[in-house]
């Protein structure tokens, strides 16, 4: 794995420290990675497998494990990229689940965050991401729930209602 800074990067700013991977499939990367931290991508990955609807495909994208719409189901996508519905990635000192798959659905959304203050358990949350730091930080049952309830169908007619007019 390698530090990634993009090209366009300005000289003299300071980039937070992301980690991505070089590997070319799911299974080269949970081979790259340290017996600790693959047994926690392992869980999590299982758990997204679980629960993920019909129609996700998992892949690596960006340096991480990413779970997408495959451009057979919806190919017109602005950066020419499979539609990432959730994704996740070991960091330098934190794993990050990002639940792409949430955003914009406000009542999922609202449930989620609801739900997760009720475990007690202290999260480093942004827009979509989630930083944990081991795998019993995770409310695993939360995040089952959470990536079970949005279709395919309603996340592609979300992405689409989000997305700015095109000229």
């Amino acid at each position: 794995m390698r530090s990634h800074i993009p090209p366009t990067a300005e000289p003299g700013v300071k980039r937070l420290g992301m980690v991505s991977s070089t590997a070319i499939t799911p299974q080269q990367y949970l081979a790259s990675l340290p017996e600790d931290r693959r047994k926690v991508i392992a869980g999590v990955r299982k758990l997204l497998l679980d629960n993920l609807p019909e129609g996700i495909e998992e892949n690596m994208n960006f340096g991480m494990l990413s779970y997408e719409i495959p451009f057979s189901t919806y190919p017109d996508t602005y950066n020419k990229q499979p539609l990432m519905f959730a994704a996740l990635a070991a960091q330098k000192h934190y794993f990050s689940l990002y639940l792409n798959s949430i955003y914009g659905f406000d009542n999922v959304r609202d449930r989620f965050e609801a739900e997760l203050l009720a475990t007690g358990k202290k999260l480093d949350i942004g827009k979509v991401c989630i930083r944990f730091k081991t795998l019993a930080d995770l409310p695993l049952d939360v995040v089952g729930r959470a990536v079970s309830v949005i279709t395919v169908k309603d996340f592609i007619a979300n992405y689409e209602a989000l997305r700015p007019e095109r000229k």
